[in-house]
C-alpha cells in the first residue's frame, strides 16, 4: 500500500513538472528571444517591406538569426547594401560654404528656475530652457555647434520638421553617436522651407525633452513681412507639470497695435495632442507644420488641435478699438496681445474643432498619387508579450512587437502612399523625420480643403489616414510615436532608401539610446 502511494506521488510529482515546463517552457523562449543584443543596427531590425516595389535583396535575404528571427545578419541588411553603399554620414549639406547663422548651444545638467520661481532639476541649453530661439531666413545655411558639459548619457539635437539631409538629423545611434559629457558635434543644414520649427535631443528623448532639451526654431520667407505684423513664438512645454509659454508660467504679454496682423507661432512638445483657441477676435490657421494653408478664411468660437511635436500658425487682425485678445494654449493661460490694456477675459474652450481636411482650398501637391511606387501600411496596435525581457502590454506595427517591425525601403523619388491606421485603445502622434507628406483621407474620407502638409499626426484610436510623399531626402529615418514614452515602448519604425547604410548602432560604446 505505501509504495503503491509512494508511486502514485512520484507520478503527480512528473505530470506537475511537465505541466511546469509546458507552460513556462514557451515563455522562457519568449523572454529569451526578447532580449536585445548590447548593440544593434537598426538596418538590422525586423523585416523588409517594399510596398509592392522591386525587391533588390537576394531570395530568402532578411531572415538571419542575429536576434533570434528579428534581427538579420550579414554585411548587406536588408536591402542587399554592400560596403560601396553610401553611409548616412555623406549625406551633408554644402560642404565648405561658409554659414549665415551660427548659433552655439552649451547643455548642462543643472537646477534652474523658472520666471515664476518654480526650482526644476533639469537640462538648460546656454543656462535656459527652452534653449534660444534660432531665427533664420529661407536659403541660409545655419550651423549649430553642440557642447555637452555636463548631461550624463550623451545629447543630440534633433531638427523637428526641417527636412535637413540625412547626417545632421540627430538621431543617436541612426545618424550619429551621442557627444558625450566634455565632447561636441557641429550640424550644418540649409533651411529651404519658410515655416515654424523646434528643436530637441534625441537621445533618451523621453527624459531629455521633458526635463528641458528643446528650443525653437523659425524660418522667416525672404520677402520682409509688411509694416504693423508681430511675429511671436508660443512653445508649449510642462515642467515638473507646471505649464509654460515660453518658459513662463501664467500670461505672457505681447504688444500689438490696433490693426496690426499677429502671427503667433504655437509649438506643442508634450506628449499629447493640445488645443489652441482665440477669445476676442477671429483668427486664421496660416500654417501647419511648417507648409502654409491654401487660402484660410477667418474662424470663431473653434479649436485648433495641435499635435504633440506639431505646429500651428495663427494670425489674429488685433480689433481697432484697442481690446486685448487673448490666445489660449491648452489652457487658460497664454498669450495675451494687448497694446493699452492687457485685461482679457479667458474664453471657454470651444466645442468645435478645426478640421484640416475641409479648411482652405485646394491645390495641386505636385504629384500623382495615383501612381505611387510603395504602398505601406503602418497599422498600430497593442498585445502581451516581453520587451528586451520586460513583460508587458506593448505596442505593435503591423502585429509585430519590436524589434520584429518593419524597416519601409523606399528608392529615390519613389511616390510613396501610407495608410496608418490605429486600433491600440489609444491615440498616437505619429512623426516621420525628413520628410513632410500630405493627408489624402481620413476614415476614407477625402481630403477637399488646402492641402494639408504635416510631419506631425494625431492618429486617434479607430481612425486610419491615408498620406502620401515623395522620396526625395535619401537616408536613413525614423518613423516614430511622438508621445515618447509610447517610442520608448515600441512605437518606432524606420523609412529606408536603397542605396543607404548606417555605421551607427543603438547601444555599443557611445550608449546610443534615442528614445
Amino acid at each position: 500500500m505505501k509504495d503503491t502511494r509512494r508511486r502514485g506521488a512520484r507520478l503527480r510529482l512528473a505530470v506537475a513538472g511537465v505541466a511546469t515546463i509546458a507552460v513556462l517552457g514557451p515563455l522562457v523562449w519568449l523572454w529569451q528571444d526578447s532580449l536585445m543584443p548590447a548593440a544593434y543596427s537598426v538596418m538590422d531590425m525586423g523585416y523588409a517591406d517594399y510596398g509592392g516595389g522591386p525587391s533588390p535583396s537576394p531570395p530568402g535575404h532578411g531572415t538571419g538569426s542575429g536576434h533570434g528571427p528579428h534581427l538579420t545578419t550579414g554585411a548587406q541588411g536588408h536591402s542587399g547594401h554592400t560596403a560601396t553603399a553610401r553611409s548616412v554620414t555623406s549625406l551633408t549639406a554644402e560642404r565648405g560654404r561658409t554659414a549665415d547663422v551660427a548659433v552655439t548651444l552649451v547643455a548642462r545638467a543643472q537646477r534652474f528656475r523658472l520666471p515664476t520661481g518654480r526650482s526644476v532639476d533639469g537640462y538648460t541649453l546656454n543656462g535656459t530652457s527652452p534653449g534660444p530661439a534660432i531665427r533664420a531666413t529661407v536659403g541660409q545655411l545655419v550651423e549649430v555647434r553642440l557642447v555637452n558639459e555636463s548631461v550624463p548619457g550623451g545629447i543630440t539635437l534633433h531638427w523637428h520638421g526641417v527636412d535637413v539631409p540625412n547626417a545632421e538629423d540627430g538621431v543617436a545611434g541612426v545618424t550619429q553617436d551621442a557627444v558625450g559629457a566634455g565632447r561636441s558635434h557641429t550640424y550644418r543644414f540649409v533651411v529651404d522651407q519658410a515655416g515654424t520649427f523646434w528643436y530637441h535631443s534625441h537621445q533618451v528623448s523621453h527624459e531629455q525633452v521633458r526635463r528641458g532639451l528643446l528650443g525653437a526654431l523659425v524660418v522667416a520667407p525672404a520677402r520682409r513681412p509688411p509694416a504693423g505684423t508681430v511675429d511671436v513664438v508660443a512653445l508649449l512645454h510642462l515642467y515638473d507639470a507646471a505649464r509654460t509659454v515660453n518658459g513662463r508660467e501664467g500670461d505672457v504679454r505681447v504688444a500689438a497695435r490696433p490693426g496690426d496682423r499677429v502671427r503667433v507661432r504655437v509649438i506643442n512638445t508634450e506628449n499629447g495632442e493640445t488645443p489652441a483657441w482665440v477669445g476676442g477676435a477671429p483668427f486664421r490657421l496660416v500654417a501647419v507644420d511648417g507648409t502654409d494653408v491654401n487660402e484660410p478664411t477667418p474662424v470663431r468660437d473653434t479649436a485648433v488641435m495641435v499635435t504633440a511635436g506639431g505646429r500651428a500658425d495663427i494670425e489674429v487682425t488685433m480689433p481697432e478699438d484697442g481690446s486685448p485678445v487673448r490666445v489660449h494654449i491648452g489652457g487658460p493661460g497664454g498669450l495675451v496681445l494687448g497694446s493699452r490694456s492687457y485685461d482679457a477675459p479667458a474664453a471657454p474652450r470651444p466645442a468645435k474643432k478645426l478640421d484640416l481636411l475641409s479648411y482652405g482650398a485646394p491645390k495641386p501637391i505636385g504629384f500623382a498619387v495615383e501612381r505611387a511606387d510603395r504602398r505601406f501600411a503602418y497599422d498600430i496596435g497593442r498585445r502581451p508579450g516581453f520587451l528586451d525581457g520586460v513583460p508587458g502590454v506593448w505596442w505593435t506595427v503591423n502585429g509585430h512587437m519590436f524589434p520584429d517591425v518593419p524597416m519601409f525601403v523606399v528608392a529615390e523619388r519613389d511616390v510613396v502612399r501610407m495608410r496608418v491606421s490605429n486600433h491600440s485603445g489609444e491615440s498616437h502622434p505619429m512623426h516621420l523625420h525628413g520628410h513632410h507628406a500630405v493627408v489624402l483621407s481620413r476614415n476614407g474620407v477625402r481630403a477637399t480643403g488646402s492641402p494639408w502638409w504635416m510631419d506631425s499626426l494625431e492618429v486617434g484610436n479607430g481612425e486610419s489616414y491615408d498620406v502620401a510623399f515623395v522620396a526625395d531626402n535619401p537616408g536613413v529615418w525614423m518613423d516614430h510615436c511622438h508621445n515618447l514614452p509610447h517610442a520608448t515602448e515600441g512605437l518606432v519604425a524606420h523609412l529606408m532608401y536603397e542605396g543607404v547604410s548606417t555605421p551607427f548602432t543603438v547601444g555599443g560604446p557611445a550608449a546610443n539610446e534615442p528614445e
